[in-house]
């Protein structure tokens, strides 16, 4: 899956933000009186473009610690509910026969899931989606049951509670995924980064070198806000959670 078009368009607008302060900068160098480049201004402007450039680190660094957060978070739900299905399956096996039809149930929720999560053909973005009554089938097919026994009605007591925790985990996936960066705490960090660019351009010599040297540079910044973007989209884009280990799962449910 391709990064998605959103954050590609916002990494466009952050890269000509950046790379254009840099322009700006230069471009304004050899219109500017000559006292106003003088090393003392130099000096001031560096020192001011050195606590731009710490503040801008900083709040990066927390959208990147957040970001991550964020990915984690999806991961870890995921991994748990899988692991919560596949142990639904074990008890439902346990409990006898007559939970057949429940396994069955389970592992074709299961199925359809997977294939909203990670479409393997069609739709090119995953879908979570609240309004499935599919989770809910699964419990009913549990509640269902009829125990003969303590350890059938320990083991039904179980499933259910299993069951139960994976509809809040799924209602928990879809509210993190509606998790976005703060775009005013990013266009501020943009502009810090482009004021910190012009302050390039004003005392660089203008040679293609040195033009590569800030294109790349802005090209790094553009890149780094594009990962953080995609990393609050875990389930679509260029950073997304591999599902392969519930496709693992899904193989032994039902058998």
């Amino acid at each position: 899956m391709g990064g998605d078009i959103s954050s590609i368009a916002t990494s466009l607008i952050v890269f000509c933000c950046v790379f254009g302060g840099a322009i700006v900068g230069m471009f304004l160098s050899p219109r500017l009186p000559k006292h106003h480049l003088n090393e003392d201004s130099k000096r001031v402007i560096n020192l001011g473009a050195g606590v731009i450039a710490t503040m801008a680190a900083l709040v990066l660094g927390l959208l990147v610690a957040s970001a991550k957060g964020t990915y984690d978070a999806q991961k870890t739900e995921i991994l748990d509910a899988s692991a919560k299905i596949a142990l639904i399956d074990r008890i439902l096996t346990r409990y006898g026969p007559e939970a057949s039809a429940a396994r069955l149930e389970l592992r074709a929720a299961f199925a359809r899931a997977l294939n909203r999560i990670w479409p393997s053909s069609g739709r090119a973005n995953s879908q979570l989606d609240l309004e499935s009554s599919h989770g809910e089938e699964v419990m009913d097919k549990i509640q269902d049951l009829t125990p003969s026994n303590a350890a059938q009605r320990l083991l039904k007591n179980e499933a259910l509670s299993l069951a139960i925790d994976l509809g809040k985990a799924r209602f928990l996936m879809y509210v993190q995924e509606q998790s976005s960066v703060s775009f005013p705490l990013l266009g501020m960090v943009v502009f810090w980064i482009s004021i910190n660019f012009v302050s390039f351009g004003l005392f660089a010599p203008r040679n293609a070198t040195v033009v590569v040297a800030l294109l790349l540079c802005a090209f790094a910044v553009s890149g780094a806000i594009f990962l953080i973007l995609e990393m609050y989209k875990p389930l679509n884009g260029l950073i997304h959670v591999s599902g392969d280990p519930l496709r693992n799962v899904l193989e032994h449910l039902g058998k």
